[in-house]
């Protein structure tokens, strides 16, 4: 039954759950309520940080149906436990999407009676009472609401219009007269209030929650742990640290929270125009708002309240918000198909993500609206609330994924080895304790101390500072940071993947030169198309009109490239304005004309008249319809009236492959795939232009609705526009800078391939004299298994004079290299396509080809994502590099992702950089090795901390004494405290060095240097210890002792009266105490490592002022007493030989230490590795492994002229496929 009732929610999904049913239990709710009364609420407490063990045990199995409580399990590698209580509903129906209007005859439900719009469920029930009502069972789990489908027998969520599967067809038919009143009540039972609420948490909420943390809880219990054993001003001490440690922890939070609230709530609320189903238009709240409203966008623009797809219009957007791209893009309405299209192929199911051109996404800026006489621009409400672009970024925020990195699990573990030590000195205690006859309070107190001792209360307080210093430097340096974790983890990236336009290149492109066809055949190059000879031809007007350029305050604003071709033609645009598009029936909105100076003069006859002369001299274009760049199909395209033509034109342009597949096979000139090739290899950008006369029967009101693809067939070919894209002054530098750190870097772009190849080798990405292998994949077809062609690229520094044509995408490529030598290096290269099908076909290759694959061209923003994905599944620590646009998965999915925007911080990844070149790169790597190596320096150090104290006082319970109360606070306050905030300020070193700082604490170096400092410490103090045992003036102290005859210290002794009943005040204690503050500082000292990683610590003043002024300190009141300071510590009088003879302990405690710890750094983990033995057990990195494997194969890399085809799945046995040799 238990395997049968584990249903999956958001199955295939990032937040892929298990889900099991339960309900409570009277018996063992009952049990637990004893539990909770005997533990004295510890049980209460753990049911509280454990959810599974809560439900376990206060709850029976049952059915999902008829669960009253859900447990739910991530599927993800952590596995994280959640609880939902299933909620019940009354509704008039299951299915929101019905309509109640068509069954009811009541005259309420005809829309014209108002209503208030916060009716609640009673009400609207109340309304409806004819109908039999539905009870209807949900939870809601991190913002969303699962409702109960009786059809699937699980939960699922209500998302939006999607899940319907409209067509868009089905959209314009059926959703965009609106609903009616009680049809929106309706729906918003279901959906509820439009609203993306970020509820501040009280402070007093959020109070509960930290003390609640166990750590805290373990705070709780030293502090009356340490108050029974009259402690009390270190236990004061402890609970002022607490206080300001949750205090510094709620502001933070509370700051978070705020800042997060006035993100989103800024325009969150606004009043919106509403179609109703009555044809009607009301004002609402956007609150309101449920899939399927239908809302009239403003013409002076607003910032959208939902997702919602444009049926009617145009749009320019600013989408900054999600993006991190502030130039403005259109958005232009969903394509309607004509009644023959509807229910084929061109009829789509509307996807989100697939006409997102046609979608305005929540929380964007729509900046301006166009539209056309008598015609209002709609848009129909697809996803409200949370389930919106903005309010899934907002969730993802709000309940982010745990950061799992190594040093943090290792964290753990060493806690609990420090646990483990404690106990044993737990049970040390109580032996020594019985066998002294000591009382039984007294056994339980001392015996526990030893624990609260070894787990030190500033830990977190001392791993965060780290990561505070770092997240302030990185912002002097203009990166920001929205996910401090993240900083460590940057330290350990060993792979960058950068995007190539604005990242790698420059982001605006200059116009090198044009290449018209004229009769089939290229016309030779000209420098620009600014010529009073072209002014008329197809050519200059497809460069004139194919762009999605717009004026926002007279400013022309879009795409850089669009911006560039546009002013290369010397045009004017001009937008009509409000006023002429109410006024004229058919006005174009946009139209362009060339400059008068570049008309030919028009002879103007004397009988002719003025106006009709003006009109005869104008040469204007007006765009009639624009089909909006997409980067899955690589084009874009207008339909375009020359004023006084009655036939329209079609112009298009696009990647040069993909616009010759779309001509005339004659238009496009023989030797278009050599010219092609010669242009991407140098490196250019190249644009392709084609033109169509549309036929005469094509009216405006047709091409409206039209689908692009009856447009964008048997067009002319016009030539090739060739863009310059230069380098980054930057980018060479910076790269050679991540190759010599030993860090890869690889390019994924949407470019032409061969253009990024040679962009790779300019940049020095690809030395010269590597080889470039193209992996070219082929989809199954006709009956043949999916194959890879592979080609060698042409290397630039021999020129073939033979050359073979690539499949589909025409480009020369050498085709008989020489033969390889053994060593070369060589790197791979593939197209998005390709990449598709080697995911799908070959997945056990592509782990092969990530391993050297360094230019991805033509990458969809998902596949940039997958790839990300494919390196991580190698081991690879992978940072991604972008400008943000259409990085965004791929910037959140990375280890670091860095995006190169002028917002300070983007939600689109969790580094900003304000910097617009990618010299923030090594800058965060070097900032994150530094924040790496001060955690570790922290722990270690924390560590030693701790067993240094345990030492002291495992010791002194050998006498039956102990460490006095201020010697405690000295300790903990004084050197600890100061110590951990001053050595966490060393600044990164200068440069990034070849070696990596170690992932994890758990490591063979780092668990030899602590395990020598705590045998080092270990044997210093027992040396003292013992010493000062055998000295001839030692005897068991009493306050008339007088050990160093100084009638300072005779008097103060004689005025001693009180009784210490502790027995703090003996020569082991002052001894031991002396020893073991010097040690602290010794081992910061040595664990307070620079180069290579941090700069070294004589540069961080505040800590060496620190160190010295403890040192100076410690001395002083050693060599020379100071009565009062002595009395506080509870410190003897010691001669002055034996306090010579602690200095000389210390300084050679200091000399070993030193030397110890800089005899392992010099040595290396090499020489030691063999005393780790476990460590031979741990795997190295996978992509080493396969470097391994693909060293010694003899098919690797493959031969040029071969294909690997897919095996099919019947023979499986030697791996999913076989190299051939080409035929």
């Amino acid at each position: 039954m238990e395997k049968e009732e584990l249903k999956m929610l958001n199955k295939g999904q990032e937040d892929e759950m298990e889900l099991s049913g339960y309900r409570p239990c009277r018996w063992k709710l009952a049990l637990v309520g004893v539990g909770v009364l005997c533990t004295g609420g510890f049980l209460l407490l753990l049911l509280y940080w454990m959810p599974e063990w809560c439900v376990k045990a206060t709850c029976i199995r049952t059915t999902v149906r008829d669960a009253q409580v859900v447990l739910l399990r991530s599927t993800d590698e952590f596995k994280r436990w959640f609880r939902a209580k299933v909620r019940v509903m009354l509704a008039p129906g299951r299915n929101p999407y019905i309509s109640l209007d068509s069954q009811t005859t009541t005259p309420m439900a005809n829309g014209h009676t108002p209503h208030p719009s916060n009716t609640s469920a009673d009400g609207f029930m109340r309304k409806y009472a004819e109908y039999q009502p539905v009870q209807i069972r949900y939870f809601t789990l991190h913002s969303t609401k699962y409702y109960w489908n009786d059809a699937i027998q699980n939960f699922e969520v209500l998302t939006g219009l999607e899940d319907l599967g409209v067509r868009c067809s089905t959209i314009h038919l059926e959703h965009s007269a609106g609903l009616s009143q009680n049809q929106q009540e309706y729906r918003r039972l279901f959906f509820g209030v439009n609203e993306i609420a970020v509820k501040v948490p009280s402070l007093f909420k959020l109070l509960i929650k930290e003390v609640l943390n166990p750590f805290y809880i373990f705070q709780l219990f030293s502090v009356i742990l340490w108050s029974a054993d009259e402690y009390y001003y270190y236990a004061m001490a402890i609970v002022l640290m607490s206080v300001i440690s949750i205090a510094t922890s709620l502001y933070t939070i509370k700051k978070q929270y705020v800042m997060l609230h006035d993100m989103v709530a800024a325009h969150s609320i606004v009043r919106v125009s509403v179609c109703r189903a009555s044809n009607d238009i009301e004002e609402a709240m956007s609150t309101d708002l449920v899939p399927g409203d239908v809302m009239v966008i403003p013409s002076n623009g607003t910032i959208m309240p939902c997702d919602a797809v444009l049926i009617s219009g145009t749009c320019i957007v600013n989408e900054s918000m999600l993006t991190g791209e502030s130039v403005p893009v259109t958005k232009t309405n969903l394509p309607n198909p004509s009644p023959a299209e509807k229910g084929t192929e061109d009829d789509q199911v509307y996807n989100i993500d697939e006409h997102k051109r046609h979608t305005l996404f929540c929380g964007t800026n729509v900046i301006q609206t166009r539209f056309y006489s008598g015609e209002l621009v709609k848009a129909v409400v697809v996803r409200t609330g949370f389930s919106t672009a903005k309010g899934q970024l907002v969730r993802s925020i709000l309940y982010p994924k745990p950061t799992d990195f190594k040093l943090y699990r290792d964290a753990y573990l060493f806690l609990l080895c420090l646990v483990g030590v404690a106990g044993i000195g737990f049970v040390y205690s109580i032996a020594l304790s019985i066998m002294n006859q000591v009382p039984a309070k007294t056994i339980i107190i001392e015996s526990l101390d030893i624990i609260t001792i070894t787990v030190p209360p500033a830990l977190p307080a001392a791993m965060t500072a780290g990561i505070v210093y770092a997240q302030r430097r990185l912002k002097r340096l203009g990166i920001f940071c929205i996910s401090p974790q993240r900083i460590n983890i940057c330290g350990q990236l060993n792979l960058i993947c950068f995007d190539k336009t604005g990242t790698l290149t420059e982001d605006g492109l200059d116009l090198w030169g044009v290449q018209r066809v004229e009769n089939g055949s290229f016309h030779h190059t000209e420098e620009n198309a600014y010529k009073e000879s072209l002014v008329k031809s197809h050519f200059v007007a497809c460069m004139a009109t194919c762009h999605s350029l717009t004026k926002i305050e007279s400013q022309l604003s879009g795409d850089p490239l669009d911006l560039k071709m546009f002013e290369a033609t010397g045009w004017i645009l001009e937008e009509a304005t409000e006023e002429e598009t109410s006024l004229h029936n058919r006005i174009m909105p946009t139209v362009v004309r060339p400059p008068k100076q570049l008309l030919p003069e028009p002879v103007m006859s004397p009988e002719q008249d003025m106006e009709l002369y003006e009109l005869s001299a104008s040469y204007e274009i007006g765009i009639v319809r624009q089909f909006p760049f997409s980067s899955a199909l690589q084009r874009m395209s207008v339909v375009a009236r020359l004023l006084g033509e009655k036939r329209m034109d079609a112009y298009l342009k696009g990647a040069p492959e993909v616009v010759a597949s779309l001509c005339k096979k004659e238009t496009v000139p023989q030797d278009f795939a050599e010219v092609l090739e010669d242009y991407t290899k140098q490196g250019f950008r190249v644009i392709a232009l084609a033109h169509r006369r549309l036929e005469s029967k094509l009216t405006w009101h047709k091409v409206q609705n039209i689908n692009r693809d009856h447009i964008e067939t048997n067009m002319e070919f016009l030539g090739l526009i060739i863009m310059q894209n230069k380098l980054k002054a930057e980018t060479p530098g910076v790269l050679e800078d991540l190759k010599r750190a030993n860090i890869r870097t690889v390019m994924v772009t949407g470019d032409n391939m061969l253009t990024a190849i040679s962009v790779a080798r300019d940049c020095g990405m690809i030395p010269p004299q590597d080889r470039v292998i193209i992996a070219d994949a082929l989809p199954p077809k006709d009956g043949q298994a999916a194959r890879i062609n592979w080609r060698y690229a042409d290397n630039p520094s021999k020129h073939a004079s033979k050359a073979a044509t690539l499949e589909e995408v025409e480009i020369s490529v050498e085709d008989s290299p020489e033969e390889r030598k053994p060593m070369e290096q060589y790197h791979f290269a593939m197209s998005g396509k390709s990449f598709a099908v080697i995911t799908e076909h070959f997945q056990d290759l592509l782990q092969k080809l990530v391993l050297h694959g360094t230019v991805f061209a033509r990458m969809a923003p998902d596949q940039k994502t997958q790839l990300v994905e494919t390196l991580q599944s190698v081991d690879y620590f992978v940072g991604m590099c972008g400008d943000g646009a259409n990085d965004c998965g791929a910037l959140k999915r990375a280890h670091g992702g860095i995006s190169l925007s002028e917002l300070e911080a983007s939600v689109a990844s969790p580094f900003t950089s304000r910097t617009p070149n990618i010299s923030c790169v090594p800058n965060l790597i070097r900032e994150g090795r530094a924040a790496l190596i001060t955690s570790f320096c922290v722990f270690k150090f924390m560590a030693l901390y701790s067993i240094i104290q345990y030492i002291s006082v495992t010791l002194l319970y050998y006498i039956l004494s102990n460490l006095g109360d201020f010697q405690f606070l000295f300790i903990d306050i004084a050197i600890i405290l100061l110590i951990v905030f001053t050595m966490s300020l060393n600044s990164a070193w200068n440069e990034l060095v070849s070696r990596r700082p170690p992932s994890g604490l758990i490591s063979g170096p780092l668990l030899f240097s602590v395990m020598t400092q705590i045998l080092i410490c270990l044997a210093f103090q027992t040396f003292a210890f013992l010493l000062v045992r055998q000295k001839s003036w030692y005897e068991p102290w009493t306050p008339v002792s007088d050990a160093c005859s100084t009638s300072s210290h005779t008097n103060l002794s004689e005025n001693f009266t009180e009784i210490d009943e502790h027995n703090i005040k003996n020569y082991e204690n002052t001894t031991l105490f002396y020893v073991s503050s010097f040690q602290y500082l010794i081992v910061a000292i040595v664990f307070s490592k620079g180069k290579p990683f941090r700069q070294p610590s004589y540069k961080n003043w505040p800590f060496m002022l620190s160190v010295l002024s403890l040192y100076v300190f410690l001395f002083s009141i050693m060599l020379f007493p100071v009565p009062a300071i002595d009395y506080a510590l509870e410190i003897v009088c010691v001669p002055f030989e034996w306090r010579l003879t602690i200095v000389i302990i210390v300084v050679v405690n200091a000399a070993v230490s030193v030397l110890a710890e800089g005899g392992l750094d010099y040595c290396g983990s090499k020489h030691f590795s063999w005393l780790c033995c476990w460590q031979r057990r741990v795997p190295k990195a996978r992509y080493m492994h396969l470097a391994q494997e693909l060293s010694v194969d003899p098919d690797w890399p493959p031969k040029p002229k071969t294909t690997t085809e897919a095996k099919s799945p019947s023979l499986p046995e030697n791996g999913s496929y076989q190299i051939m040799s080409a035929s």
